[in-house]
């Protein structure tokens, strides 16, 4: 008997687990060391957290909401949440006050994942929360009764696990508020989101042997998208920087083949090629500025590939780059202009989607549907 191809993002995670356990699925980076992870390693981390979850009483159809940047114990988590039948919500860890509780009076999660002390005392000031501290200094445990310390979260069971929970429909959601000050929500299933990357992946040529960066900011839809679930169904290696400010450098140092980010990304990557380059009457700046306006024959492009392209390529950490890829609004002319000078092609792809309004959870009425006008307001690297 043929068995069903996976069919969730879990699915494909036990995939990857059995065909590759011993392959690189994920590192990240801490006090300046890269720790690796192989698709074993996330398979069981995942097991047990899910493990410690069900424990504390999470149960299908639960949302955990992450307040987090960009990294492994969030991704993690939300896997874990994943087999457990649950939704993952990201939120960006920069939301004001009033808007982090809309979102939890409303959504009204019961697990709640901070990655420091100060989004810790942001929440436990919102009676019936159970926090999970990042805690990524491992410091003492936070006091309060309500937080578990993520490294003391995983169920650890000799004789094994239960087998994942079935899937709810949604795998991720991301909130925001629209125009009007009401919170709205877009919502990923499972299907959508293998139907999706199994397209990108087609599409950019994606395999086993890339690497992609996480930087993006993680309440970011497109991090599901093009991230995330792309990454479970080719099993490419996912990388994430030590922090926000570190990105640029930890992307210099590991050149990846998979870039994806927004038209602000692009721009302020095109910012550090600006800064590198030397005055404008030099004779770089020149090679350059005529590669932009496509000027020069056969040699001149050879010494402006040679002198200058390939240098600032491995510069800003496109010199394997392969798949660059722009979500939501295009590049400007100014920035497009610059990264076909440097010869990286890159291609825009979606962000939009039905947005609908949150309503209580306690609440009946029937939900409002609204157009997908919110890509550009999504959160930038």
């Amino acid at each position: 008997m043929t068995q069903a191809p996976p069919s969730t993002l879990p699915d494909w995670l036990r995939h990857q687990a059995q065909h590759r356990p011993h392959a690189i699925a994920l590192r990240h980076k801490r006090l300046g060391t890269w720790h690796a992870l192989s698709w074993q390693d996330v398979a069981t981390a995942v097991e047990q957290l899910a493990g410690g979850l069900t424990q504390r009483g999470f149960a299908t159809g639960d949302a955990l909401l992450l307040v987090s940047h960009p990294r492994e114990e969030a991704l993690l988590l939300s896997l874990a949440a994943q087999w457990n039948g649950g939704v993952a919500i990201p939120l960006d860890p920069h939301l004001a006050d009033d808007a982090l509780r809309s979102v939890l009076t409303l959504i009204a999660p019961c697990f709640v994942f901070a990655e420091d002390d100060s989004q810790i005392d942001r929440l436990l000031t919102h009676e019936g929360l159970h926090v999970i501290d990042a805690n990524p200094r491992n410091l003492t445990p936070h006091p309060h009764p309500a937080v578990t310390d993520y490294r003391a979260l995983p169920l650890h069971n000799e004789n094994g696990l239960p087998p994942a929970a079935r899937p709810h429909d949604d795998a991720f959601a991301f909130v925001r508020h629209d125009a009007n000050g009401h919170l709205v929500e877009q919502r990923f299933p499972h299907a959508t989101l293998v139907r999706e990357a199994q397209q990108l992946v087609a599409t950019e040529k994606l395999n086993a042997d890339d690497e992609a960066f996480a930087a993006r900011a993680f309440a970011a839809a497109s991090q599901a998208r093009y991230l995330i679930a792309p990454w479970l169904l080719s099993g490419f290696r996912i990388n994430f920087p030590e922090s926000l400010a570190t990105r640029d450098n930890d992307r210099r140092e590991l050149a990846p083949t998979l870039v994806a980010g927004t038209r602000e990304t692009y721009a302020r990557v095109a910012q550090l090629v600006d800064e590198r380059l030397p005055g404008t009457r030099s004779w770089r700046r020149r090679l350059i500025n005529r590669a932009q306006r496509r000027q020069g024959g056969p040699l001149a492009r050879a010494l402006t590939w040679w002198l200058v392209t390939r240098p600032l390529r491995e510069v800003i950490g496109f010199s394997r780059t392969h798949a660059a890829l722009v979500i939501g609004p295009p590049l400007d002319d100014k920035t497009a202009a610059l990264f076909e000078a440097l010869r990286v092609d890159v291609r825009a792809w979606p962000d939009t989607g039905d947005w609908q309004r949150v309503e209580h959870k306690r609440q009946a009425a029937a939900p409002q549907r609204y157009a997908a006008d919110g890509a550009s307001e999504q959160p930038a690297y």
